[in-house]
């Protein structure tokens, strides 16, 4: 296998075990058993540590993280670990899509709540969209 395959087989485990603990952390009143053992999956783990070094005031997006963290084709896994952060004091409402609508506004409680946590941090909201988006961007892979 060349380094082009291995780099995609190592993208597509890493998609497999975040389905499978996504299965497992949304429907835990089923009979899903996990074949990755939770402890042993720390890619959802990595996505909150990351968030929550997001600074005051500041935004940044799925794909960022994702590509922080070495899966850029994994926006969505970073999305379904921010779907299970609320619990866990990670500030969720910094992370937003690739032009700044607040996509994960759904999560929170309330219809405009992630809207309020974001404007009571300076930063302005039109239409669910983050105004002048770059400006309030945080980068992990430049700030980290």
């Amino acid at each position: 296998i060349g380094d082009q395959e291995q780099s995609l087989f190592e993208e597509l485990q890493l998609h497999f075990e975040c389905i499978d603990v996504a299965l497992a952390h949304h429907y835990p009143d089923s009979n899903y058993v996990p074949l990755t053992p939770m402890e042993e999956t720390n890619f959802f783990d990595k996505v909150y540590e990351v968030a929550k070094r997001i600074p005051y005031g500041r935004v940044t997006s799925y794909g960022a993280i994702a590509k922080y963290l070495g899966a850029a084709r994994s926006a969505r896994m970073v999305g379904w670990a921010m779907n299970n952060s609320l619990a866990k004091d990670v500030p969720a409402h910094r992370v937003v899509n690739r032009v700044g609508v607040l996509t994960g506004k759904h999560h929170f409680d309330g219809t405009n709540v992630m809207q309020q946590l974001l404007e009571n941090e300076g930063i302005p909201i039109k239409d669910n969209q983050i105004v002048d988006f770059q400006k309030y961007f945080w980068d992990p892979a430049q700030e980290l």
